[in-house]
């Protein structure tokens, strides 16, 4: 990538960057402990539903056919992230069994903030990179879901919930008053199912064995052992148990959003097992403006999937005639997520007032309930 000679593009770009707050904020908790150790959690979830509310919506769509020389500093951001979350994770681990005079529960909390970057932030960053051309972006991608042992999730996204969204064959869209505690468990068994039937699908069409060299399987296997082995060096059996407790937060951090992004929204069957093509309205948009900051445009999930292979900040977002609206960014709504009376009490008339706005001709939603149908063949 060449520099542009033009800096405005890194004044607009720059408020994406807040991202890399979190790794001073870590060498903080770990130097400090105390309540200092909760500071991560309270920076992504607390500090930008605040921010939220402060800076209200960004509804500005920009030029979708801005050349990619204008995204150098968009871009660079999630280029430069793999390495300094590397450090982040490893140079804790080293931290916490060398140096640390951290308690028990501190550790525990400063890796729950742990995960909290390398979900929200690291798994978002790799959400992007995958859906890129260059293969050195996929190769990132790989990379930072091997460092939370998720590296199945490419696969799955890319063959499996990009194709499927909103029909029975997606496990990752969330039934209508499917609770996300009922959700999480499906979603690790059957997305990891999922991904691995696609993949073994696209070797034999290819007339390759299941276990040949271009299945990215392997890849992804070895990557993660890697990242084990490097945690057992660096920290011994704690620092395993402390590398797969980070990666057990990232995940849940995924899901969580992969929860609210699809909740109840289902496309229209045509017949046949057809079902229409994926619009906006298959997904929950939000455009609020700090959160999405942080999560560089992933609330304009709905142009996201119109659109998949379109860079973070050339999204575009739509209105409520064009799709379904979350009323707060996503750090409010997994907070809600986490609690599933409150949240059916709360999205279940919003599924059913999208209902009645989009597919007013459907009167019998009982063929939806796709919570126990087959997985994709």
């Amino acid at each position: 990538m060449t520099v542009p000679k033009d800096m405005s593009s890194l004044s607009a770009a720059l408020p994406f960057w807040v991202s890399l707050l979190t790794l001073p904020l870590a060498l903080i908790a770990a130097s400090q402990g105390g309540i200092w150790v909760i500071v991560l959690p309270l920076y992504g979830w607390v500090g930008f539903s605040i921010l939220d509310a402060i800076t209200g919506k960004n509804t500005d769509n920009p030029d979708p056919e801005t050349p990619e020389s204008s995204l150098y500093w968009y871009r660079l951001l999630t280029l430069i992230w793999f390495p300094l979350q590397f450090i982040a994770i490893f140079g804790m681990i080293w931290w916490a069994t060398h140096y640390s005079d951290l308690s028990g529960l501190e550790t525990v909390l400063l890796f729950f903030g742990i995960g909290v970057i390398s979900g929200t932030i690291g798994i978002n960053y790799s959400h992007e990179l995958m859906h890129q051309k260059p293969v050195s972006e996929r190769w990132l991608a790989d990379l930072l879901l091997a460092s939370v042992l998720y590296s199945h999730f490419r696969s799955e996204h890319l063959l499996v919930h990009h194709r499927y969204v909103g029909t029975p064959r997606d496990p990752v869209t969330a039934r209508y008053n499917e609770g996300f505690h009922r959700f999480f468990p499906r979603v690790l068994r059957q997305c990891y199912q999922s991904a691995w039937e696609a993949e073994k699908t696209l070797m034999a069409r290819r007339n390759l064995p299941v276990l040949h060299p271009r299945n990215p399987f392997l890849r992804y296997w070895a990557l993660q052992v890697v990242f084990l082995l490097l945690a057992f060096f660096v920290g011994g059996w704690v620092g395993v148990g402390l590398f797969i407790f980070q990666a057990f937060v990232a995940i849940w951090q995924l899901e969580l959003v992969n929860y609210i992004e699809h909740y109840g929204l289902t496309r229209k069957h045509l017949g046949d097992g057809k079902y229409e093509h994926v619009k906006p309205r298959h997904s929950w948009n939000a455009a609020h403006r700090a959160s999405n900051w942080l999560l560089i445009n992933l609330q304009r999930h709905s142009d996201h999937h119109y659109k998949p292979n379109r860079r973070f900040p050339l999204l575009q977002t739509y209105t409520e005639d064009e799709a379904p609206q979350l009323p707060y960014g996503y750090p409010i709504m997994t907070m809600l997520a986490m609690i599933p009376p409150v949240w059916r009490r709360y999205m279940n008339p919003k599924v059913r007032a999208w209902r009645k706005t989009y597919y007013p001709e459907i009167t019998d939603w009982s063929a939806y309930k796709t919570a126990s149908n087959p997985l994709p063949k």
